[in-house]
């Protein structure tokens, strides 16, 4: 529990910023998750340096939640400071280097800025959702391509708050959906894409194409989490899924998708054990039929209720 005078204390740093016993389900792509002890909303560096700062001081724990896509929040919430980043949101073309974006930034935010600009790279990306940061810590993409392939330098906020290193590609650690190699606790808040300049219809029309091609496969249209289970080598989670008979398969308000086995939907009323039964029945029953255990890719942060 974060004591009184420590509440206080974050509510002088951040004014209209910080509120607590929020429930996290309107703030994943879920719709699921119990309540944030705190839900932290800095407005910039500075707002991000003195929570952190704070946090740090007090042993508050603090966690990133960004736009709550490929994330399921348990039924008991988080405890300690949740940060969303939804107001750090700057988006700018630096010349001969390449595209600016803080870590707020939104999928359909980049998409709109490189489609109207003319600046190509980053078309792979369009209707992954989420925010850049989130991209980042994802290493999100499409089999073709992924972010460590356009990310140059990413801006780093110490666990601390003292602490600002921007760290070149060569220092950064991708690996299958994840970043590693930042010291817990540290915050992305910004990061240099490399794009090419070219025709803006050109842009648009690799935009749309894989714009259509998510439409065509996924299930945009129910709140979901995005692919639950990583694809294990020289495979899809999906397939195997479905080869196991699962498609369709209802557990409470979940729904392993009939558009796309690797997608648990939340049809009404879901809460975070529902989705948790779907994937143990997914693995065990993939496993006993092919051998195979899956990984997630989604996120299970928080706790039971």
């Amino acid at each position: 529990m974060i004591p009184r005078s420590v509440r206080i204390e974050l509510e002088e740093a951040l004014g209209d910023g910080i509120r607590f016993g929020v429930p996290l389900s309107r703030h994943t792509s879920l719709r699921i998750g119990g309540d944030a002890e705190a839900l932290a909303h800095p407005s910039g560096r500075e707002d991000m340096a003195r929570l952190l700062s704070i946090c740090a001081e007090h042993k508050v724990p603090q966690r990133v939640l960004g736009s709550g896509f490929n994330t399921l929040v348990l039924d008991g919430g988080i405890e300690g400071v949740t940060i969303q980043l939804s107001r750090m949101r700057r988006l700018e073309e630096r010349p001969n280097a390449g595209v600016r974006a803080e870590a707020g930034v939104s999928h359909s935010q980049v998409t709109r800025f490189c489609t109207s600009h003319g600046l190509s790279g980053l078309e792979f990306a369009s209707g992954i959702p989420g925010s850049v940061g989130g991209w980042l810590s994802m290493n999100a993409g499409i089999p073709e391509n992924e972010m460590k392939d356009v990310v140059r330098e990413i801006e780093v906020m110490s666990p601390t708050g003292r602490h600002v290193r921007h760290l070149g590609r060569g220092r950064l650690r991708f690996v299958y959906r994840a970043l590693r190699g930042l010291a817990p606790g540290s915050v992305i808040l910004s990061v240099l894409f490399g794009v090419v300049l070219s025709n803006p219809d050109e842009v648009r029309l690799g935009v749309n194409r894989l714009l259509a091609r998510r439409a065509d496969t996924q299930p945009l249209n129910v709140p979901s989490c995005g692919s639950v289970f990583q694809n294990p080598p020289g495979d899809h989670a999906g397939r195997l899924i479905e080869a196991a008979g699962l498609k369709g398969l209802r557990i409470g308000g979940a729904e392993i998708s009939p558009v796309h086995a690797n997608f648990i939907a939340n049809i009404g009323g879901a809460c975070a054990s529902d989705v948790l039964a779907l994937i143990e029945a997914a693995r065990t029953k993939v496993h006993k039929q092919f051998g195979v255990w899956l990984a997630p890719e989604v996120r299970i942060i928080g706790r039971p209720a």
